[in-house]
């Protein structure tokens, strides 16, 4: 095998921390074509689908990728801006936010790049970033606030392949999750709350988290609890009584049972129960994407208002809000510590030496 190594590379180099921010991915164009290029990959992972190959491949390619790129590709169309996909341009945005965020809080050299699990920039060129910018030292940051086995467990899987190639490995360090940090946890309140005094309360707060299927979690994947510490820690933040919030799962794929209860069922529900206005906010998305512009904002509701609702309100994901980026900077320096220390130091020193 032959190793890669940065071509401009000197052993004298300065040493530089790279930070390297996974989100999911996104088709390129919103048309049938680019739509099955991405289920193609996404799909294929054994992360996302756990089941026997001989049995999910033909099903993939000859039922799923035929039929299903038709169908989502309309859905696509419907967020699609001037500057592409939602979910890519956020990304791209939250990274740059990020950059500035650190460079107020860290003296060491820092490179901050964004990769995407199944669709272009990929994993692999966003490491190969890191490595020609001379980063000796990587914290991985997967987008995905809730640990859960088809998205962190996927993003370890596609960095640890890519880092076997490499001549020298860099120390290597991962956030697995953060989905009670206090500073996440605050940007969601600041959200919401920002929200409410905009537009004014409504009478219950859903929290719709993406669905993995229920067998995952029988299997020993901790999602679900995780969603549910974020829900209880953000509506203690609010304040919010009992029966003033709930927790519900959407995207739900295939005909196996998935995490419960459904997102679309709950909203129905709520007019018959007298809750006639709803705020929905999607705490395990960092960014936009289909999954919140589309099939929240909406199909969602579209039948809450069917069902006898009157009011939805939304709240966007967390974006580039100068609180998201602070949060993950926050994140990022406490998984950091001992990298920067020598820096710091230095720092500190010249200081000193500058004022005697």
């Amino acid at each position: 095998m032959r190793y890669v190594s940065s071509p401009d590379f000197q052993h004298d180099s300065a040493e530089r921390i790279g930070i390297l921010l996974v989100n999911s991915g996104t088709p390129e164009a919103p048309t049938a074509a680019a739509v099955r290029r991405f289920l193609r990959r996404f799909l294929s992972d054994p992360r996302v689908v756990e089941l026997p190959r001989l049995l999910w491949l033909p099903l993939l390619y000859g039922v799923i990728l035929p039929l299903r790129p038709a169908r989502i590709a309309p859905k696509y169309r419907r967020i699609w801006s001037e500057a592409g996909s939602p979910l890519r341009d956020l990304s791209e945005q939250l990274r740059k936010e990020l950059t500035a965020a650190l460079a107020r809080q860290v003296l060491a050299p820092l490179s901050v790049e964004l990769g995407m699990l199944y669709s272009p920039p990929s994993v692999r060129e966003a490491l190969g970033r890191l490595r020609a910018s001379g980063a000796q030292r990587i914290l991985v940051v997967p987008l995905f606030p809730q640990y859960c086995g088809a998205t962190t467990g996927a993003v370890f899987d596609q960095v640890s392949a890519e880092l076997s190639g490499w001549r020298w490995l860099p120390e290597l360090r991962m956030v697995a999750e953060y989905h009670d940090h206090p500073g996440y946890i605050e940007a969601l309140r600041e959200s919401v709350t920002a929200h409410w005094s905009r537009a004014g309360r409504t009478g219950h707060l859903l929290m719709s988290f993406h669905g993995i299927p229920e067998r995952y979690f029988r299997q020993g994947d901790p999602y679900f609890c995780k969603c549910q510490k974020t829900a209880r820690l953000l509506a203690d933040e609010l304040m919010l009584r009992e029966n003033e919030w709930s927790v519900a799962f959407q995207s739900r794929f295939g005909p196996s049972g998935w995490l419960k209860p459904y997102t679309r069922a709950v909203l129905e529900g709520l007019p018959a129960r007298g809750l006639r206005s709803v705020t929905v906010v999607c705490p395990g998305f960092a960014v936009d994407c289909l999954e919140t512009l589309e099939e929240i904002s909406i199909e969602n509701r579209d039948a809450y208002l069917r069902a006898g609702g009157e009011r939805f309100d939304y709240v966007p994901a967390l974006n580039a809000r100068a609180s998201h980026a602070r949060c993950l900077a926050e994140l990022i320096v406490e998984h950091c510590q001992g990298w920067t220390r020598l820096e710091h130091g230095r720092a500190s020193s010249a200081a000193r030496g500058a004022s005697a």
